[in-house]
């Protein structure tokens, strides 16, 4: 889609003009892939604040097809040293000041890379493309879509199927989840997926071990499926058996704690006021102490991206972020309960993408 890659360029050029820079020397792969759709593993690309007929995409000779149909509308040049070859270019053609994304920049390439811009000022310029990322175009948020959509119905089929019954230990039930969303569009998961069963449902974190799920016990989903690079990331709560009364308490928190939180969704909002509407649910019930990270985070190209919707977390949502929601109640040595949704900020409400129930699920 050389259209939205264009679109995009165009807007990280305005902010080139904005922040007194001639041309920005992109060297992270995932801004290179939102800003030209190219998806291998060498590259590096130099655009300058006048447009596309300035702007050099380099990459090396293992790409030289795939990069001739990913990025059909940039000038490229084939070199393995991509970042020098394009700060040799600069050089040569007497860019003026140039910034490099120092937050992705190593201390020892960024010394290599004063040497080649020998006759540039090359200045830092941290988080320009991520500045761009963080709001989503319906292109991105269509892959979110899809890639929750994969993640809801392998979970769905998995339980279908009796996936989730006692004797099965966490590793098994967690390869079979992974296996279904990829039978269900996915191209991978989007990190390693938990699954914690029993008191383990009380880490927050857990990975999946060779304990064997047993009736009675809270078992924890917090898995994401990836399409066209994009990552969805849900957290869904099952039971084997009959809920305990503690069981059913906990969750009931957690599910309305939940709500607010998505709630207070809205373009405008100040991130900590999100977590402070979620976080006083489960605080004035008892049981703040268990609560002990933030509620969520910004998904996209990455699976933790900006913003930070925590207590400690800084400035407000825009329409077109994707955010997750995601509180938590977690008591050590019996189990814990976790729900957590994927959205999109809309002027009308949150967009939900993870459709699967928030029903305490009896299995």
């Amino acid at each position: 889609m050389p259209e939205i890659h264009a679109r995009r360029r165009a807007a990280l050029a305005a902010l080139l003009h904005e922040n007194g820079v001639d041309a920005l020397l992109v060297t992270d792969l995932l801004n290179i892939r939102y800003l030209t759709g190219f998806t291998g593993s060498n590259a590096a690309l130099l655009l300058h604040a006048a447009g596309d007929a300035k702007t050099l995409f380099c990459t090396d000779g293992r790409y030289t097809t795939q990069s001739e149909s990913e990025v059909p509308d940039l000038e490229r040049v084939l070199d393995r040293a991509s970042a020098r070859a394009l700060a040799v270019h600069a050089a040569e053609q007497g860019y003026g000041r140039t910034g490099f994304e120092s937050q992705h920049v190593s201390v020892e390439e960024h010394e290599n890379l004063k040497v080649r811009f020998d006759r540039v000022e090359l200045v830092r310029t941290p988080g320009l493309v991520e500045q761009l990322r963080v709001v989503k175009d319906e292109v991105e948020v269509a892959a979110l879509r899809a890639a929750c959509a994969a993640a809801d119905r392998a979970l769905a089929a998995l339980i279908e199927a009796g996936g989730v019954r006692p004797g099965r230990t966490e590793l098994e039930v967690a390869r079979d989840l992974e296996n279904r969303m990829l039978e269900h569009g996915s191209s991978g998961i989007s990190f390693e997926s938990i699954v914690a069963a029993g008191p383990n449902s009380a880490i927050p974190h857990h990975r999946p071990t060779g304990a064997e799920l047993s009736r009675g016990d809270f078992v924890k989903f917090d898995f994401g499926a990836t399409v066209d690079g994009y990552h969805s990331d849900m957290t869904r709560m099952v039971v084997i058996g009959e809920p305990a009364d503690w069981q059913r308490e906990i969750y009931d928190l957690v599910h309305r704690a939940q709500a607010a939180g998505c709630e207070a969704v809205r373009p405008g909002a100040v991130v900590s006021e999100v977590d402070a509407a979620a976080r006083s649910v489960v605080a004035d019930a008892g049981y703040g102490e268990q609560f002990a990270h933030g509620l969520g985070h910004g998904v996209g190209l990455e699976v933790h991206e900006a913003p930070s919707l925590a207590a400690a977390g800084v400035g407000t949502l825009s329409a077109g972020m994707a955010v997750t929601v995601e509180p938590g109640v977690y008591l050590a040595g019996r189990g814990g309960v976790r729900i957590e949704d994927t959205l999109v900020v809309r002027d009308s409400g949150p967009e939900l993408l993870t459709l699967s129930t928030k029903d305490l699920v009896a299995v």
